[in-house]
């Protein structure tokens, strides 16, 4: 993908690019998936064989990774030569992974090496903590996870020690450096994941001063499964040259996933219909999201009423609510997860069966990152929106 194909905007991104926000036409919903390279890509070099510390190879092959997916081997040389990156792929294809163990790779030949990842969501910043964790255990390498709706004095107590990896939110980020409790000048690394929403009018402002702030940077890593023509210049003020690693379009969701359009009459009853779906038995692990957090407690209400184990994430649920719902879906003790936006970006969740569109959303990306949390990791996945 290059920019000047980039240039040239779908029609359905200048039919969405409405001042007042609203649900998109169904009939613009890219409901042909995208059959990404990915699909028929046979890595050519197995992690074993990869030029990485010998550390980082047990720590990778005990995370039961063994060959590359095609981000991550075109992703991971560029990377530890130091080049800046914009990788477009599909959900499920390792994108955390590609940025990641190049990452640990260079804080082993240098422990002066220092990064920052600013993601969108709570959830995605714990996960790749944990991730971070996993691959550096034994190496005595250090990440902190600074999000909101956490106890800030306990932020602040962090930032004294020797941090290798700072994994953050905006607005949290942001406070802190106000407060003068942190300095970024010395990051090395800036690693923006779901850039396309990190770009966009709700976080931009927030995402610039940060950029500021790591004006000495060396490196710049911009990572999502879509991307947006309109940002195009501001991606180049950003960036130094980048690699444009593109695995997908950007605009397709992936081959992976089984898209399904539901259309409830105007005499039907649209949670009598969600039910019926609910009741089949391959409904094993559903994800259901609504657009506003009112329809998203009213759905899990009525779940709970029919005796369906669910439960329900947004923005005003508190933190520790929010990670509890999402380690007893992941654990199988809920079968069904409602939530607005807030979980459609990055969480991953294995063997999730179905993604349920009960509200349609407000743009085409949201689309895809939504029903990108089925049919992950080279697994099959169905979807189903439904259409009033």
């Amino acid at each position: 993908m290059t920019y000047s194909q980039q240039n040239k905007k779908p029609s359905w991104q200048k039919q969405t690019m409405n001042k007042k926000l609203k649900a998109i036409d169904p009939s613009l919903l890219p409901v042909r998936s995208e059959i990404a390279r990915s699909t028929c890509f046979e890595p050519t070099l197995a992690f074993a064989y990869m030029p990485l510390h010998p550390f980082l190879k047990k720590s990778v092959y005990k995370k039961g990774y063994i060959m590359p997916t095609e981000v991550q081997e075109r992703c991971i040389p560029a990377i530890l030569e130091g080049a800046d990156i914009i990788g477009i792929a599909s959900t499920g294809t390792g994108k955390t992974a590609a940025f990641l163990i190049p990452f640990v790779q260079q804080l082993l030949r240098n422990k002066n090496h220092s990064g920052l990842v600013v993601v969108p969501t709570r959830e995605l910043a714990q996960q790749i903590f944990e991730e971070f964790k996993s691959l550096t255990a034994g190496m005595n390498f250090r990440a902190v996870c600074f999000i909101g709706g956490t106890p800030i004095s306990s932020d602040i107590s962090q930032t004294s020690l020797t941090n290798h990896l700072i994994i953050s939110t905006p607005g949290r980020l942001l406070d802190l450096v106000r407060r003068e409790a942190i300095h970024l000048d010395t990051v090395k690394v800036l690693i923006l994941d779901e850039f396309d929403r990190m770009l966009d009018m709700g976080f931009i402002n927030d995402v610039k001063a940060i950029i500021s702030y790591t004006a000495l940077r060396k490196q710049t890593l911009l990572f999502s499964a879509t991307i947006k023509a309109s940002q195009k210049k501001l991606i180049d003020t950003i960036t130094n040259n980048p690699a444009i690693i593109d695995v997908s379009s950007g605009h397709w969701a992936s081959a992976s996933v089984e898209q399904n359009m539901l259309e409830v009459g105007p005499h039907e009853d649209k949670l009598e219909v969600l039910f019926n779906l609910l009741s089949k038995d391959n409904f094993k692990k559903v994800m259901l999201f609504a657009e506003t957090k009112r329809i998203v407690d009213k759905v899990n209400k009525q779940l709970v009423r029919k005796g369906i184990k669910s439960n329900a994430i947004h923005g005003n649920k508190s933190q520790n609510y929010r990670t509890k719902a999402i380690e007893e879906f992941k654990a199988g003790h809920t079968r069904v997860l409602i939530a607005t936006d807030v979980a459609s970006r990055g969480l991953d969740v294995q063997n999730v069966t179905h993604v349920i569109n009960y509200q349609l959303p407000q743009n085409i990306e949201a689309y895809i990152h939504r029903i990108g949390r089925t049919g992950r990791a080279g697994k099959k996945g169905i979807a189903y929106t439904f259409i009033n």
